[in-house]
């Protein structure tokens, strides 16, 4: 029963990509296949194998100790101020991106991770039917995030045409920056952030390739990646506020996004006798269902899952912690793959503000195809949700 299960829910998935194409005949299927094949051979690999823990293990014991260093940090300038029985978010949580933007910041500034993105796009190139620098896209998205990768390739966004930008914002969307990962593994079992890394790269190659399928000439094919000349000082001073800016932008929409969908709550339950995000729960119930829910668990996953299309990931996973003491640990995981990614309607705005700071028309041009992109990005976690559901 699984095994058809996941063969529906990825057949759901392809045909509401298909139905939204651009370009039917130009769809390259090999690709496709090729792409969804290794997605189910490091799925299966991450989450099945004594080698695979092990590397997952590893990861995790990494960002244990790194958050642990950041911890010394938060501790130093706000110890005290939180009451020792309760777990202050902001703090433990989203504080310590500070600390991680800082080592990314070391390891652009000493042309290590250009090198390790550079290398890793020309190689998926070689396999997602796409052209290098959507592959570099969609590679450096998952480092430095969906509005700051956009600054990296800024000279290019002035000659990209339609189709090329919403493969690289689509990237953008269905990745998360490597600043937050500490937070997201605070959060959720660390296997299921590292399985949704992998599952959303080569998930969003795979949704862009049906949706919006183009054929990249050579000559179109060319990377200008920009690079700020800095002193080691420099960037590390740009690198902790860009870190802190982040932790305080997230805190805030938690803080305002809380709060609404609450006020919402109560409105629809004084209203309908329902609240609002129960009632998305049974809109999501059959996606819910078709990534390998078992349907008596399908509206409380389905509201999680809905939760972070409407609001943000952060959110769904502070709610995935209330709910999964009811839930079984296959559901759990599942939603968990679901949420890591930025997939949500903010994110529209998001990258629409990005671009438009770098290049007012092409900004335009993201916010007149912003839903078609949040649909596409959407597809790409309901795929790697489905194929996480096949190895649970």
């Amino acid at each position: 029963m699984k095994y058809i299960i996941f063969l529906a829910g990825v057949a759901a998935v392809f045909l509401l990509a298909f139905l939204v194409s651009n370009d039917r005949k130009k769809i390259k299927y090999k690709p496709i296949l090729v792409m969804l094949g290794l997605q189910l051979i490091l799925t299966y690999f991450l989450l099945n194998t004594g080698v695979g823990l092990i590397i997952i293990k590893g990861i995790s014991k990494l960002f244990e100790k790194l958050l642990s260093y950041a911890a010394a940090g938060v501790e130093f300038v706000f110890g005290g101020l939180a009451n020792e029985a309760a777990m202050p978010f902001f703090l433990n949580v989203l504080l310590p991106i500070v600390f991680i933007s800082v080592l990314i910041g070391i390891a652009q500034h000493f042309r290590i991770l250009p090198f390790i993105i550079k290398w890793i796009g020309f190689a998926l190139s070689k396999v997602n039917g796409l052209g290098r620098l959507e592959s570099y896209n969609a590679v450096a998205s998952a480092v430095f995030g969906q509005s700051e990768v956009f600054i990296s390739v800024k000279k290019l966004l002035g000659h990209l045409p339609k189709h090329r930008l919403y493969t690289l914002c689509t990237s953008a969307m269905s990745t998360v920056s490597a600043s937050i990962l500490g937070a997201y593994m605070a959060m959720i079992d660390p296997k299921y952030v590292v399985t949704a890394l992998v599952l959303n790269l080569f998930g969003g190659f795979i949704i862009a390739n049906i949706i919006n399928p183009y054929e990249v000439t050579e000559d179109d094919d060319i990377i200008e990646i920009e690079e700020e000349k800095q002193t080691f000082f420099e960037m590390l001073g740009e690198y902790i506020m860009d870190g802190f800016k982040v932790a305080v932008i997230v805190g805030a929409m938690l803080l305002g996004f809380v709060a609404l969908i609450a006020l919402i709550n109560d409105v629809f339950d004084m209203v309908f006798g329902i609240t609002f995000q129960t009632m998305l729960g049974y809109v999501f119930a059959p996606v819910a269902f078709l990534v390998g829910i078992p349907w008596a668990e399908a509206v409380s996953a389905g509201t999680i899952m809905a939760t972070k299309l409407v609001s943000n990931e952060f959110v769904a996973m502070i709610d995935l912690a209330k709910y999964a003491k009811d839930m079984s640990d296959r559901t759990v995981g599942i939603v968990s793959v679901f949420l890591v990614s930025f997939a949500n309607f903010s994110s529209i705005g998001i990258i629409t503000g990005a671009v438009k700071g770098l290049h007012e028309e092409q900004g335009n041009t993201v916010a007149r195809f912003g839903l078609k992109l949040l649909y596409g990005a959407t597809l790409v976690s309901i795929l790697s949700a489905a194929i996480a559901g096949l190895f649970l």
